[in-house]
């Protein structure tokens, strides 16, 4: 796949359908794309949630999300290594939002490596670009194209594939990438806490 294929053919598959889960799967309906969210309590239980997001959204298992073209990882971290041992996603595209919080705002141990490569390594095979969890939920579901520009949204990962998927994702939906680099880099400056990018709420003009 490429940057420059019919992105609107693109099938996204969203696992959590939290504040940043709905966010993003807004952004991705809005702009056409085929949209598949999932939890882990099951599709019967999104039907309200379909109608919300709009587009063409459906609801289907947490399998069925693992099976689109690109999976959104929008779990809590202490339910993550768990859900990614029931799915495969070995040669998938994975944008990985998540925050190595537990429950009581605790920092997960993280052995030395970014949260990221730690989700990678449980993602296995996966082609996987940490993006989408420096902003809040209320400021990724607004209008990206404002105040004369576009609101910028930084990247890294190890998979060129993967970074020219999400760029196109980003051009589509009216957000500017900022590529900072491999996983061990740019995430570094993307985690939270720690890194100094979080929160930033910045516009590419």
């Amino acid at each position: 796949m490429s940057g420059n294929q019919n992105l609107k053919a693109m099938k996204i598959g969203i696992i959590g359908t939290g504040a940043i889960g709905t966010a993003f799967a807004k952004q991705v309906a809005a702009a056409g794309y085929e949209v598949v969210i999932s939890n882990s309590r099951g599709a019967d239980t999104l039907k309200e949630k379909v109608k919300q997001i709009g587009g063409n959204t459906t609801a289907g298992s947490v399998k069925e999300a693992a099976e689109a073209d690109v999976i959104f990882l929008a779990l809590q971290w202490q339910h993550l290594q768990q859900v990614l041992t029931t799915v495969s996603l070995e040669g998938k595209i994975v944008i990985d939002p998540t925050n190595p919080i537990l429950p009581g705002f605790v920092l997960a141990d993280l052995y030395g490596k970014t949260s990221s490569e730690v989700v990678s390594e449980w993602a296995k095979g996966a082609k996987l670009v940490k993006a989408f969890n420096t902003l809040q939920p209320q400021t990724l579901v607004a209008n990206p194209q404002t105040n004369g520009g576009n609101r910028v949204i930084f990247y890294s990962g190890n998979d060129d594939d993967a970074k020219d998927i999400l760029t196109g994702i980003l051009n589509r939906i009216g957000f500017a990438g900022v590529d900072l680099g491999r996983l061990n880099e740019g995430g570094k400056l993307q985690q939270f806490p720690g890194g100094s990018l979080p929160t930033l709420n910045l516009i590419k003009l």
